[in-house]
């Protein structure tokens, strides 16, 4: 099986890569620091007419008409590029809340007890419910009846229950919300979305995210030991720097493997599994990098700790590391029995065997 990407998908990535570099380069990065996290409304237009917030409508509703696997390349690029704001809930939300698909709309979403983030800048808020028996703090359940949207009234009497809170990344404001300003049936729109589909979808993008910035540091890390120089040489040249920068590429390519086969199943264990991986990448290769970059590393000047603060922020939202591992031990619990005799073990199966 072939399991490459496409042309049209590398021609995808490639041309998400190029607009992102042209209208969110270093600088409007900086800016976006500058002003606490907040949105930059001509951005968020532009990732619609290009396309980012529709890219799996249907044709026919104006979207283009991708999937999930084509989803996971563009979220990858904008973790690279640290892009800010609510990308994930926006872009669930399209096809739900007008304007969300074109990015006229903001959409933000709660999930759980997570806080919630650019909550003061939200057109409207994706309430997902549901929690899984045994999974801790409202984490992915399977099967669920549905989400909520809040807009209008809704959001107005919802916004006001809600307290900053203090956020690790200086991108992402933050809000909390107490569990009984989670409802307002008599004012919510009721959708016909399942919420465990969308919190698992929610996971997998995340995770792309995760998966960018994880390939990003590394770049940035490998770059920086060729280019800097002690004792006479490029810090490259040591033992110490090249086993770092080797150890962040063997964390980045399987979770790559894995993030992209969970795009293609959609299967829930293989998403958590992605999580997991992605989650880890991210956080380790951006401390690794930080580590190769030395003194300088630690400034704020320097790049490499808003991609660190991003990746411990994503690694709390939609699925955590215990869940994702709770979700997998469930799964393995759960799977078919082995049939008695296995060729691929070369010898029978006990009876008591489980799908270990």
């Amino acid at each position: 099986m072939d399991f490459q990407l496409s042309d049209d998908q590398r021609a995808l990535r490639s041309g998400m890569r190029d607009l992102l570099g042209a209208v969110f380069d270093r600088d409007r990065l900086r800016a976006a620091v500058e002003r606490d996290g907040v949105l930059d409304r001509s951005l968020w237009r532009e990732l619609g007419a290009a396309g980012f917030f529709a890219l799996r409508l249907p044709e026919e509703a104006g979207g283009v008409g991708l999937g999930l696997p084509e989803a996971v390349l563009l979220f990858e690029e904008a973790g690279r590029a640290l892009l800010p704001g609510p990308l994930v809930a926006t872009h669930l939300a399209a096809g739900l809340v007008k304007g969300a698909a074109e990015g006229e709309a903001v959409v933000t979403a709660v999930a759980g007890e997570l806080p919630v983030a650019h909550l003061a800048e939200a057109d409207a808020v994706l309430v997902v419910d549901g929690q899984a028996p045994g999974l801790p703090g409202g984490e992915l359940s399977g099967d669920v009846s549905g989400a909520e949207v809040l807009s209008g009234e809704a959001l107005r009497a919802f916004v006001p229950a809600a307290r900053p809170a203090r956020s690790m990344d200086p991108l992402t404001p933050l809000h909390s919300v107490p569990a009984d300003a989670e409802r307002a049936p008599a004012a919510t729109e009721r959708t016909p979305a399942h919420a465990g589909r969308l919190r698992f979808e929610a996971a997998l993008l995340t995770a792309a995210e995760q998966l960018g910035s994880a390939a990003r540091t590394t770049e940035a890390a490998v770059q920086h030991a060729r280019e800097r120089e002690q004792f006479g040489s490029p810090i490259g040249s040591f033992q110490a720097v090249k086993h770092l920068c080797a150890d962040m590429l063997a964390r980045t390519e399987p979770a790559r493997a894995a993030v992209y086969a969970a795009a293609v199943t959609g299967d829930p264990v293989e998403i958590a599994a992605a999580k997991l991986l992605a989650d880890e990448a991210a956080v380790r290769n951006a401390r690794d990098c930080l580590q190769i970059h030395g003194g300088m590393g630690f400034t704020w000047e320097a790049d490499v700790h808003l991609h660190l603060k991003r990746a411990w922020f994503r690694a709390a939202s939609w699925l955590t590391g215990a869940g994702a591992e709770e979700l997998l031990a469930a799964g393995l619990g759960t799977a078919g029995r082995l049939p008695r005799s296995s060729a691929a073990y070369g010898r029978p199966v006990p009876e008591t065997g489980g799908g270990g």
